[in-house]
């Protein structure tokens, strides 16, 4: 008996020492304690942290407050805190206007077209870069396809409507292959493609250097391995680059579905005209025309707070179906 229960003594400790394993969870290794003498170490980084922070606060949260114009008969003379409430009634009212609607419709397919186009063009673009194997071309050919980025889209919009006008660089193209001139921006079915256009030549060098990032961190050894194994470059591209770049994927897909309402502004007003109005406009278009031409600035508010909340809806949404499907989230 007695050595029964020595060996019961003894074997208690590592059971409790066992279950205190069981409970640590996986990257708990990594954690470093919070403490005082972690917080003055960490001095200059927290600092710079606060200073986002506050940033983040004043131009992004603060101004959240003006979201209350939404809901009140808005009037500068009675201000922000004076005005009168009146509920629902100006989302009411959008919701009634054909216009808006029309305006939805427009702002969702065109931000859909964006994203689908300006998404895969990004990863395809920064695939066959990666494919080029002399330095110097990679580099001029990366260098000349992001300098568009920097360009403001009054001047692309510019060269846009210039390059397709009636005397632009596109007819004569046209003529000289025995077609006839006619005016791109007459036709309603032309404006989508064009706006589209305009956002991939613009963006497309941009959006592809977080994706060649992603590519230079796959270990180059899996690429000899594949290559000892009797792999081409579509098997490579396929079997290594796409599963690498994967988890980056996975989180600038779930960041821009958010932004499929956001499929612009400037492209639309300098491009669109009465002819094309119907599929021009826009929700922000809608913003300033009621909110500043028409001095309703309750109404453009309550179209802004709309937008911000179904961008907000489906990021929550895609990011619970990455999370379902096992994939990379965002939160």
């Amino acid at each position: 008996m007695a050595d029964t229960n020595d060996t019961m003594v003894q074997s208690a400790p590592v059971k409790t020492n066992n279950a205190r394993r069981r409970k640590r969870k996986p990257g708990d290794e990594f954690k470093t304690p919070i403490t005082v003498k972690e917080m003055k170490k960490q001095s200059f980084l927290l600092g710079c942290t606060a200073l986002f922070v506050i940033y983040g606060i004043i131009f992004n949260y603060i101004p959240i407050i003006g979201w209350l114009m939404a809901f009140q008969k808005y009037t500068p003379k009675d201000g922000l805190f004076g005005s009168q409430f009146v509920g629902l009634a100006k989302f009411k009212f959008l919701f009634d206007d054909e216009v808006f609607l029309r305006d939805i419709r427009n702002t969702l397919a065109m931000g859909i077209i964006n994203l689908v186009t300006t998404f895969i063009m990004a990863i395809v673009f920064a695939i066959l870069l990666n494919e080029i194997k002399n330095t110097l071309a990679k580099k001029c050919i990366q260098t000349i396809s992001y300098l568009p980025h920097f360009l403001s889209w009054i001047v692309v919009c510019g060269i846009l409507h210039d390059a397709l006008s009636i005397n632009g660089i596109v007819n004569d193209v046209i003529e000289f292959f025995g077609g006839e001139r006619f005016n791109f921006f007459m036709y309603e079915g032309w404006f989508w493609p064009i706006v589209a256009f305009a956002q991939n030549w613009k963006e497309t060098g941009w959006n592809a250097i977080i994706y060649l990032a992603a590519i230079t961190s796959i270990d180059p050894c899996l690429y000899e391995a594949a290559a000892i194994d009797g792999a081409g470059r579509w098997a490579k591209i396929k079997y290594i680059t796409l599963p690498g770049i994967k988890p980056t994927i996975m989180i600038l897909l779930l960041m821009n579905v958010g932004n499929v309402l956001n499929a612009g502004f400037e492209v639309q007003y300098i491009l669109g005209n009465d002819v094309i109005k119907k599929v021009a406009e826009t929700i922000d278009i809608y913003c300033l025309t009621w909110g500043v031409s028409k001095w309703d600035y309750s109404l453009g508010t309550a179209a802004g707070v709309f937008k911000s909340l179904v961008s907000i809806v489906l990021i929550v949404i895609a990011n619970m179906l990455a999370k379902r499907a096992g994939e990379e989230r965002l939160f």
